[in-house]
């Protein structure tokens, strides 16, 4: 997704705005984000995860295809943490805990349970 498909995205959702202050606003939450993260500053979304700035030291890599010896510079790296609803967004079928609000059965994810359910009305074997 790009920031142009974001703009639109906030436009449809949110209303109330014409897509230049919904690209405004969005531009405006990037700029914000950039300027914290620039800081050093940790970025908490409630429900989405975390941006952390880490320090990372001057080290020593090699070449791959000589074995040299080659200096990484030390430098700071932006990395990211989702948090445990965006993880079970993105993978819900590894949500145990969460199995009677989908069914009666243990296993969602077995085709022979649904299929005797739903299929079972249609006379190709009876």
């Amino acid at each position: 997704m790009t920031k142009a498909e974001i703009i639109d995205a906030v436009y449809e959702k949110v209303g109330g705005f014409s897509k230049k202050e919904a690209a405004e606003i969005v531009e405006a939450v990037f700029d914000t984000m950039k300027e914290v993260l620039a800081h050093g500053e940790k970025i908490k979304i409630s429900g989405f995860g975390n941006f952390v700035v880490r320090s990372k030291k001057e080290r020593v890599g090699r070449n791959p295809q000589t074995g040299a010896p080659i200096p990484i510079s030390a430098r700071r790296v932006l990395t990211f943490k989702p948090s445990q609803v965006l993880k079970g967004v993105l993978n819900p079928h590894k949500e145990h805990g969460r199995g009677s609000a989908h069914g009666n059965t243990p296993s969602d994810g077995s085709g022979a349970s649904a299929s005797s359910q739903g299929g079972g009305s249609g006379s190709t074997t009876s």
